[in-house]
């Protein structure tokens, strides 16, 4: 089966372009009996599909029906077309110039539904954001394409309007970057396959893979080029040095940072250069379904690497490795504002989970979790070993999805956390809602008065706070390298096939066992 790319792939040769306008100009709306052209294109827009005509009609309003493309006017759009690597993009999708050109009649139409389809993707992303994930409710980008090209022909900025489109912040345009140097390193072979093998291969070892292991990280960025050529002269030995560079490439990757190659490093090792660029790719176009304004201060999780990161001022200036949901009890991609602290929450238990965890279990074992049956619901007492821990961050509207502490702090040090019913379970969750509360010493000094009390008290934040739940496979980690994650979620699957690529992603290792214990959200 074919692989249909995301990427630029070969150039585009140069064309004959399409006879269109001969004059750059502007147009004033006029009604439609007042142009020769409107009969030609509203039958052309007919043809389009369904999805398409809205923007391409509202264009042509806005420039009398006539045509508007030129000479000029058809450099710049491919000037703009010229930088759609960049966003992890084919050309090809979008501006076929050959097939445009091929009909004169149709080509000025053509042109701007490609061309405002482009923009589009640029602004919205390729697919629908519901279609690939079962539960998706954050704040959509919306842009008003007919008019703002109509707006970018006119005062002749066309590169610079796409170029606002896409995201614009330094998570996209990093990640973007990356994806560039990934493209390259393509172009250049790559990197060799790390076999997999039964077993790990430890630090001290001898192992004919070392070749491999050395390119590997070379390419990479892991290791230097000129260490990677002193290491390759001393053979197939596993030194210090090789390992320092692997403990590198297995924190990039979320993986325990013990330098011991086992079944995980070695399935992350021999992922192929191709598929850590397409799912780069992927991740791109995840950024483009959200809006660009954001709260300054907000709270965001990436579920696939299990970490928090606090915002302030626009800043990230604090951050935390949380424990979400588990693959069957996945946490959603959500956008909801934070509405208060709640000291010592007692849980008020979700029926399924009642039913499928606790009632079987016996009245011995709900007296064992301090937890009692009322009006048909299981709740557990507030108190040291309670699900929730001491303080539970409520969100409002939020399909009973929250962050909170937990009194099963083991699994914070597992590099797989995707282990919850689907809420968040926050590392030092009381210290990270002192600093919430901080801005406030009044409200800081009720939530200290709660603690040493253990009574439960739910503190009102007083501003805004919007907390973000996303999923992303791949980013740019504070020291500007390109970091990956599993999918553990398989939602990189799900996106790919819906984009019509093809990806090879390795399966979860995971380096712990799920506590039978554990049943909290």
């Amino acid at each position: 089966m074919n692989r249909r790319e995301l990427t630029l792939g070969a150039a585009v040769a140069a064309v004959a372009l399409p006879a269109m306008a001969q004059t750059a100009a502007p147009y004033a709306p006029v009604t439609t009996s007042d142009s020769p052209y409107y009969a030609a294109f509203d039958a052309q827009i007919a043809r389009l599909p369904a999805a398409e005509q809205p923007d391409v009609r509202a264009f042509y309003e806005l420039n009398g029906w006539r045509p508007v493309w030129n000479a000029d006017r058809l450099r710049r759009l491919n000037e703009a077309a010229g930088r759609i690597e960049r966003h992890g993009l084919s050309r090809n999708d979008f501006f076929d110039f050959v097939g445009l050109a091929a009909d004169p009649d149709s080509a000025d139409l053509r042109t701007t539904t490609a061309a405002l389809k482009y923009a589009r993707v640029l602004a919205e992303g390729m697919v629908r954001p519901e279609t690939v994930e079962e539960l998706w409710e954050m704040q959509k980008n919306r842009v008003d394409l007919p008019g703002g090209l109509n707006d970018a022909l006119v005062r002749n900025q066309l590169v610079e309007w796409y170029e606002g489109l896409a995201p614009t912040d330094i998570g996209y345009n990093n990640l973007s970057a990356g994806y560039i140097r990934y493209r390259r390193l393509i172009a250049q072979g790559g990197w060799p396959a790390f076999p997999t093998r039964p077993g790990t291969l430890e630090p001290g070892a001898s192992d004919n893979r070392i070749p491999a292991l050395i390119a590997r990280l070379v390419a990479e960025g892991d290791l230097a080029a000129e260490a990677g050529n002193r290491l390759s002269a001393e053979g197939l030995f596993y030194g210090p040095e090789l390992e320092a560079a692997v403990r590198g490439f297995q924190a990039r990757h979320g993986l325990a940072a013990d330098g011991r190659i086992g079944p995980g490093t070695q399935s992350s090792l021999g992922v192929s250069a191709e598929d850590r660029a397409r799912q780069i790719a992927l991740n791109l176009e995840r950024r483009r379904w959200l809006k660009r304004e954001v709260n300054p201060e907000r709270i965001e999780v990436n579920t696939a690497a299990a970490i928090m990161v606090y915002w302030k001022d626009g800043r990230p200036v604090h951050s935390n490795r949380v424990v979400v949901g588990a693959p069957s009890t996945q946490t959603p991609s959500l956008e909801k504002p934070f509405a208060s602290v709640v000291a010592n929450p007692p849980w008020y238990v979700p029926a399924g989970i009642a039913r499928r965890e606790i009632l079987p279990r016996g009245p011995a074992y709900l007296a064992s979790q301090n937890m009692y049956i009322q009006n048909g619901t299981v709740i557990q007492r507030a108190g040291p070993t309670a699900a929730l821990g001491y303080v539970k961050f409520e969100l409002r509207d939020s399909y009973a999805i929250f962050l909170h502490d937990t009194p099963s702090k083991a699994a914070f040090n597992l590099s797989v956390r995707q282990r919850s019913h689907g809420c968040v379970r926050v590392q030092n969750a009381v210290e990270f809602a002192r600093l919430l509360l901080s801005p406030d010493p009044t409200l800081l000094d009720q939530f200290d008065a709660a603690q040493t009390s253990r009574r439960t008290t739910r503190i009102q934040t007083g501003r805004e706070i919007s907390v973000r739940l996303l999923y992303w496979t791949a980013f740019v980690d504070g020291q500007g390298r390109v970091a990956f994650r599993e999918d553990v979620y398989r939602r990189d699957r799900v996106l790919a096939e819906a984009l019509g690529i093809a990806v090879d992603l390795p399966a979860v290792v995971a380096d712990g066992r799920v506590d039978v214990n554990d049943v909290g959200p």
